[in-house]
């Protein structure tokens, strides 16, 4: 076990470092404390599945953790295609499952997914354009009620937004009329618990008169509070650490730092398109990409009045937020909340441009 501390490296050292996440004295700093009389205990919300404690388990990871980050596949940030025609047609289905989410840090979330195998830690990206008739559908393959709440959606929440008991499926439409990238999430009784757990996601509602962009990709923050390290045997919900905003780690896409270990990419020239989410459950976020200005910036989905040449612009919990940049030299540019105790914790990225040379002062 050892405490990662994260660096924003160079190409040449970033697939053959640690990824860490604090400097050894902040390990033992940590390691003593736990030692002088962190307090743990166990507590349940309605479903009996999440626990509590207090104690951080922050950067702790497996001992073979560079290993583990190189060998795993990210999560898949490209905006994928909307579907063509009226209607746009979404099904999630809903299952209990143990993920990673940081280096060798298992957690057992409620995950949703188009099928019950593809379930992740976070729903998938749904894509769809401004105007078309969504068509939603969930399926609860877990142990316990969930439901839908489309931060998109102009739908009376009593009828569309109700609890789906297991082995059900419930179905409700909506005109995707109001253009930009909005939150989904579970908003089943405790809400905190259930998006905590990984019941969030991203919906993209492309407005016809976007400026086109050469790459886009979908980003959605969000925190992790745990009961135990999750290295041993899986991590359970820590309800202590939620209600106190406490996390153990912050990431982009349901897993720490895998956008350091594993780049998104662009060439030089291009416009390259971020479309973030803020999932929270609780945590704004500070978007910002370091060594470059946005283009423009549409701050909280407001897509009919983009900022001209923001340097960081706050995405608040719940919120999305669109971000153009054009890169023209090649190099490695981190992208992360400005908040940087969420990128001590694993909120960072890099966007590598071209073929860079030399490494990052980051």
């Amino acid at each position: 076990m050892r405490y990662l501390g994260m660096v924003l490296l160079g190409v040449a050292a970033l697939f053959t470092t640690t990824m860490a996440l604090g400097a050894a004295d902040q390990a033992n700093k940590a390691k003593a404390a736990a030692e002088q009389g962190a307090v743990t205990h166990t507590e349940h919300v309605e479903s009996g599945v999440a626990g509590g404690a207090t104690e951080s388990f922050a950067g702790q990871t497996a001992e073979d953790a560079e290993t583990i980050a190189k060998e795993r596949k990210p999560f898949p940030a490209e905006l994928p295609a909307a579907p063509e025609g009226d209607v746009a047609e979404v099904n999630l289905v809903v299952v209990d499952k143990t993920v990673e989410i940081a280096p060798g840090i298992q957690y057992n979330v409620w995950a949703w997914g188009e099928t019950a195998e593809s379930a992740t830690a976070l729903g998938p990206p749904i894509h769809v354009r401004e105007g078309q008739l969504v068509k939603f559908r969930i399926t609860n393959e877990g142990s316990i009620p969930h439901s839908m709440d489309f931060h998109a959606a102009r739908i009376a929440p009593n009828e569309a937004f109700k609890d789906v008991m297991p082995g059900e499926s419930f179905s409700f439409e909506f005109v995707a009329g109001d253009p930009g990238v909005f939150m989904y999430h579970c908003g089943t009784k405790p809400v905190l618990a259930h998006i905590a757990n990984g019941m969030y996601g991203a919906i993209v509602v492309e407005p016809a008169d976007l400026p086109p962009a050469d790459r886009e990709y979908v980003l959605v923050s969000s925190e992790w509070y745990l009961d135990s390290p999750g290295i041993d045997e899986p991590a359970n919900l820590s309800m202590d650490k939620a209600r106190a905003m406490t996390p153990d780690w912050v990431t982009w896409n349901g897993y720490a730092g895998q956008y350091a270990q594993h780049p998104l990419t662009a060439d030089p020239g291009d416009t390259v398109r971020f479309w973030v989410v803020a999932a929270g459950p609780s945590l704004s976020t500070d978007f910002h990409v370091v060594g470059t200005i946005f283009e423009r910036a549409w701050a909280n989905a407001a897509m009919h009045d983009p900022q001209i040449g923001p340097q960081t612009v706050t995405v608040p919990a719940g919120g999305g937020g669109v971000f153009d940049v054009k890169i023209d030299d090649p190099g490695t540019y981190p992208f992360v909340s400005h908040s940087f105790a969420s990128v001590e914790l694993g909120q960072v990225g890099i966007l590598k441009v071209g073929e860079p040379k030399g490494g990052s002062s980051h």
